[in-house]
């Protein structure tokens, strides 16, 4: 069976721990580890919402917690990649780099050895894929490379059922199939219609149903 990390209630920090992990257990570890240790680069793609940005802050946190100096930067926002010694610098989205930022990164890159830095990285595209100067790619290539895996519908009803028994909710079957078929599949969307209906339930005293999904639908909910 596969194993799913629980505790992920929106409102709750990025960890490493509370990463839905299945098929991408083997970036989380490498990620762990490279929060710890100088010199281990990484690079995560994959497509919107398979849980880039939550690691990379995560990774960071882990680093802070450690004692290493830790930042997270979103590369269209930044142009030069300066750290203090020892430090873990996450750059989300290397895609949109600008001209200088490609420039900055690279630096970063080469000061990383001497200066005891680890680079984290994401993309939307394996380093081949990225429109970025050949020797940035290079260099990005030369990380461990993972390809983060989206959620199956699975894991997705898996989640939703296991929040609900964790806040004390019977949740028919028919909710869950209904949200996946007909509602936003990532699962910051789905969590949050969880909480409409766990307010919903309590408001009315009723059980968390199919009929008392579309009441509230009608309402104004939108899935």
């Amino acid at each position: 069976m596969k194993q799913l990390v629980l505790d992920i209630r929106l409102d709750a920090p990025p960890s490493l721990d509370n990463f839905i992990a299945e098929a991408n257990r083997p970036a989380v570890t490498a990620l762990g580890e490279a929060a710890v240790r100088s010199g281990l680069h990484v690079y995560l793609w994959g497509s919107t919402g398979s849980g880039k940005t939550h690691l990379l802050r995560a990774t960071a946190s882990a680093a802070e917690a450690s004692g290493r100096p830790a930042q997270y930067l979103r590369a269209a926002d930044s142009e030069e990649f300066t750290a203090p010694p020892g430090a873990v610098q996450t750059v989300d989205d290397v895609q949109n780099l600008t001209e200088s930022g490609q420039v900055g990164l690279f630096n970063a890159f080469n000061r990383a050895g001497v200066a005891g830095h680890t680079l984290i990285l994401s993309g939307s595209a394996a380093p081949l894929g990225l429109q970025l100067r050949e020797d940035l790619r290079t260099r990005i290539g030369q990380c461990l490379i993972f390809h983060l895996q989206p959620l199956d519908d699975v894991a997705r009803a898996a989640i939703i059922a296991s929040q609900a028994t964790r806040r004390g909710l019977r949740l028919e079957e028919s909710v869950v199939s209904y949200l996946l078929r007909y509602g936003r599949r990532d699962l910051p969307s789905l969590l949050s219609v969880l909480d409409a209906l766990d307010a919903a339930s309590l408001e009315h005293k009723r059980p968390i149903t199919l009929p008392l999904l579309r009441q509230i639908m009608q309402a104004g909910l939108d899935i």
